[in-house]
C-alpha cells in the first residue's frame, strides 16, 4: 500500500511527512502586489508595448478611415511639379531657404570678430540686428502674403524659431571662448616682463581666437544638428547604423494621422457651452493621442534620425517627463533641448546679474509663452492670447500641485492638465479661426 493511501486511511502520522519535506508547510510570505509603489517592481515593458500597440491599431484605423472617405488629399509628386513649375506657389519654402542669408550673417560677424576686425560692442550690435530680423522677418511674410497657408506658416516660422535659438547660442558661445582667451593671455602677461608681455598678450589673443574660429567652421553641422546649445567640439559617435536608420524612418511614416474636428464646429458656432465641453471631452482623447504620437515621431524618431545621421552622440532629447510629481519637472524633462537652451542662455544669466529664482523661472515661462503665440496666432493670422495664457497658466498650476498634491496625486494632475488643457487651446483657435473664415466667406458673397 502506497504512502498516499495510508495518509487517506490515517495510518501515517503528516508531521512525519512534512517534517522531511519544510517547503510543503508554507506557500506565503510577506510580500507587496506588484502595482504597489512599496513593491519596488519596475519593468512595465509589457505595459509600454501594450500602449504601442494600441497607438499603432488607432493610428491605422483612422488612416484607413480618412483614405476611404477622403482619398489622398496630398500627391508628393504634383507638390514637387508645381513647385519646379513654379516656385512662389510654395512661399514657406523660399522663406525657409533665405534663412541661410542669417546663418552666413551670423558667421561673418563671428569672423570678424575672431581676427579683431569687428570691437565686441559692435559685433554684439550686429548679432542683435540679426537676431531681430530672424524673428520679424517670417512675420511680415506670413502676414503680407496670402498664398501662405497655416501649415507652411507654421513651418517656416518653427525653422526660424530654431534658427534663432541657435545662433544666439552660437553668439554667446564665440563670445565665452573670446572671454576666455583674453583671460588667460591677461594671466600669463603679467607673469613676465611688460615688453615681452604686450607681444605675448597680442599674439596669443590673435592665436586663440583664430583657433577659436577654425573650430566655428562646422556653423551648418550645428545648424542641422538635433541641439539648440553650441559647442565646439561635440561628442560624435563612431559610425552610422543603417539599421537604426531604417527603424526611426519606418517609424515617421507610420506616424500619419488627420484628425476630424468637423463635428464641433457648429456647437462653437453658436457657443453651446454644454456641447462644447462634450465635444472638449471628446476630443481630448484624440488630441492627447496626436500629442503622443508627436512626441514619438519628432523626439524620438526624427531627432535619433537626424542625430545617427549626423553621428550626433548626445541622444538625450527627453526624460521621464511621463514620472513628473510636479509641473516644473514636466517642463524640465519633456524637450531637453529648449531645457538646456533656456538653463544656459537665459536661466543662469539671470541668476548672475541677481535676479531671484522665482523670477527668473517666470522670465523663463513668459519667454516660452511668447514662442508658443508666435508659432500658432502668425500662421493662422490672427492675434490670439489662448497659447499665452495656456502657458502662463502653468504657474499657478504649478503653486497649487507643489503645495496641496504629492506623488501619484500630482502626476495624476500634470496627466490631466496635458489631457485637458491643450484640446481646450486646440478648441478656442479653431473657434476664431473657424468664426473669422466664416465671416470672410459670407462677406465675399453678396447679394445677386
Amino acid at each position: 500500500m502506497d504512502r498516499l493511501t495510508l495518509i487517506h486511511k490515517g495510518q501515517v502520522n503528516c508531521g512525519c511527512i512534512y517534517s522531511n519535506n519544510p517547503s510543503f508547510l508554507s506557500c506565503h510570505r510577506l510580500q507587496e502586489s506588484l502595482l504597489s509603489s512599496s513593491s519596488g517592481y519596475s519593468n512595465y515593458r509589457g505595459v509600454l508595448n501594450w500602449c504601442v500597440v494600441m497607438l499603432v491599431l488607432s493610428n491605422a484605423r483612422l488612416f484607413l478611415e480618412n483614405l476611404l472617405k477622403y482619398g489622398i488629399l496630398v500627391d508628393p509628386i504634383q507638390v514637387v511639379a508645381l513647385f519646379v513649375k513654379d516656385p512662389y506657389n510654395m512661399p514657406a519654402v523660399c522663406l525657409v531657404i533665405v534663412s541661410n542669408v542669417f546663418v552666413l550673417v551670423a558667421f561673418y560677424t563671428e569672423r570678424r570678430l575672431s581676427v579683431g576686425c569687428f570691437s565686441e560692442h559692435f559685433g554684439l550690435l550686429v548679432h542683435s540686428i540679426n537676431l531681430s530680423v530672424i524673428l520679424c522677418f517670417p512675420v511680415a511674410v506670413v502676414l503680407m502674403v496670402k498664398s501662405v497657408t497655416p501649415v507652411g506658416g507654421a513651418v517656416a516660422l518653427g525653422v526660424y524659431t530654431i534658427l534663432f535659438l541657435k545662433l544666439y547660442s552660437y553668439k554667446d558661445v564665440n563670445k565665452w571662448c573670446r572671454e576666455m582667451c583674453y583671460a588667460k593671455a591677461r594671466s600669463l602677461s603679467r607673469s613676465i616682463s611688460c615688453k615681452s608681455a604686450s607681444a605675448t598678450f597680442n599674439g596669443k589673443n590673435n592665436s586663440a581666437s583664430t583657433s577659436a574660429f577654425n573650430q566655428n567652421q562646422d556653423l551648418y553641422y550645428f545648424v542641422f544638428a538635433p541641439t539648440l546649445c553650441y559647442e565646439l567640439n561635440f561628442p560624435r559617435s563612431p559610425k552610422i547604423r543603417k539599421s537604426f536608420l531604417l527603424r526611426r524612418l519606418c517609424e515617421m511614416v507610420s506616424s500619419w494621422m488627420v484628425p476630424i474636428i468637423q463635428s464641433s464646429m457648429k456647437p462653437l458656432e453658436d457657443m453651446d457651452l454644454s456641447r462644447m465641453v462634450e465635444h472638449l471631452l471628446r476630443l481630448a482623447v484624440p488630441n492627447h493621442l496626436l500629442w503622443l504620437i508627436f512626441f514619438y515621431t519628432f523626439f524620438h524618431s526624427a531627432m535619433n534620425f537626424v542625430a545617427e545621421l549626423l553621428q550626433f552622440g548626445d541622444r538625450e532629447f527627453y526624460r521621464d517627463w511621463w514620472n513628473s510629481e510636479t509641473v516644473p519637472y514636466f517642463w524640465q524633462n519633456w524637450n531637453i533641448p529648449v531645457h538646456k537652451w533656456c538653463l544656459r542662455h537665459f536661466y543662469k544669466p539671470m541668476l548672475k546679474r541677481g535676479v531671484s529664482k522665482w523670477a527668473g523661472q517666470s522670465a523663463v515661462f513668459l519667454a516660452s509663452a511668447f514662442f508658443h503665440e508666435y508659432l500658432v496666432s502668425v500662421p493662422l493670422k490672427m492675434l490670439r492670447p489662448w497659447a499665452f495664457l495656456g502657458m502662463m497658466a502653468q504657474l499657478p498650476l504649478a503653486w497649487f500641485v507643489a503645495c496641496f498634491l504629492r506623488g501619484n496625486y500630482g502626476n495624476a494632475a500634470v496627466w490631466i492638465s496635458l489631457i485637458i488643457g491643450q484640446p481646450f487651446a486646440v478648441l478656442m483657435y479653431v473657434h476664431d479661426y473657424y468664426v473669422l473664415q466664416h465671416r470672410e466667406e459670407s462677406a465675399g458673397v453678396g447679394p445677386d
